[in-house]
């Protein structure tokens, strides 16, 4: 059984195949991505403004937050969203799903991995993305060890859509699958119990940082299987709050020294609350990275 402890075990293995493969392809440091979380007002009440705006800001890729089998992207269809981002010189790789067992109140939730899988597929090539990622379980979706078992039979199912549509499947990472369940961590379950060519991860590194966790650790153990990652700062308080890139405790040049390890291709700026206008705290963001990260 796997628990914090054993967790982290694996990375002198890891290390001596590493050995055998140096290294994994590089990621292009010309993009600099945001995921659109951070501005989800603007984008729901224009998004083709709030898209012109994040580009002037010198962002250059985007993570989309919001699909579902009836508003598409941002209330327009795939191709229409496409164009929008092409005017604006942007792309986007990667766009968040639900998992779709908690259906929320709602009687027709489709666009999720377990309702309308298919169509969120073809909707995701047709927007020219790379990746589909399973962002966020609801507390209803968690359950115990033997669940996350099961949902890591899902995201197989589901990874398998997206292979023989030329995508990939990702997870999205919380804190919560970093409590052990029955001398488990959920979150070493989905990476032992799916495919590593079905189901790659998308790593939060606030969210890694609060539960503990050293993102090198687990890249070393698991290399090449975390393309998408999630910069995102915390503040030096007790409520250890979401903070601009660069201004919290987060040590981001000492993580993005794993990039390759990691098999790092993109990675989005995300600050899921800001203390005044989210495009001030972006701009704070964009900065730093342009300065040390890239």
């Amino acid at each position: 059984m796997s628990t914090r402890r054993t967790f982290i075990k694996q990375t002198s293995l890891a290390t001596a195949a590493l050995m055998l493969k140096p290294s994994f392809l590089k990621y292009d440091h010309s993009y600099i991505g945001l995921q659109l979380y951070t501005v989800r007002d603007a984008m729901q009440k224009d998004p083709a403004a709030t898209l012109e705006k994040v580009a002037k800001i010198g962002y250059n890729s985007v993570e989309g937050a919001t699909y579902s089998g009836t508003e598409d992207f941002y209330g327009m269809d795939a191709k229409a969203f496409a164009g929008l981002l092409k005017n604006n010189g942007l792309i986007m790789p990667s766009c968040h799903y639900r998992l779709g067992e908690d259906k929320l109140g709602l009687s027709d939730f489709k666009g999720t991995i377990l309702h309308g899988w298919d169509k969120a597929v073809e909707d995701a090539n047709a927007a020219g993305l790379q990746y589909m990622v399973c962002a966020w379980l609801s507390p209803a979706e968690r359950g115990n060890i033997d669940h996350y078992k099961l949902l890591a039979a899902h995201l197989n199912k589901a990874g398998e859509t997206c292979k023989k549509a030329g995508l990939q499947l990702c997870y999205h990472n919380h804190d919560f699958e970093f409590i052990e369940d029955n001398g488990q961590l959920p979150y070493t379950v989905l990476l032992s119990d799916t495919d590593a060519e079905l189901v790659k991860f998308e790593t939060d590194l606030y969210w890694l940082t609060k539960a503990g966790q050293k993102p090198a650790d687990i890249y070393n153990a698991h290399p090449g299987r975390f393309p998408l990652w999630h910069v995102k700062d915390m503040d030096n308080t007790a409520q250890h709050a979401f903070t601009e890139v660069g201004n919290g405790v987060i040590d981001f040049k000492d993580i993005f020294k794993s990039a390759d390890v990691a098999g790092l291709k993109y990675f989005f700026v995300e600050q899921d609350m800001t203390p005044g206008d989210p495009f001030d705290s972006i701009k704070k963001s964009i900065a730093y990275i342009k300065q040390n990260l890239v």
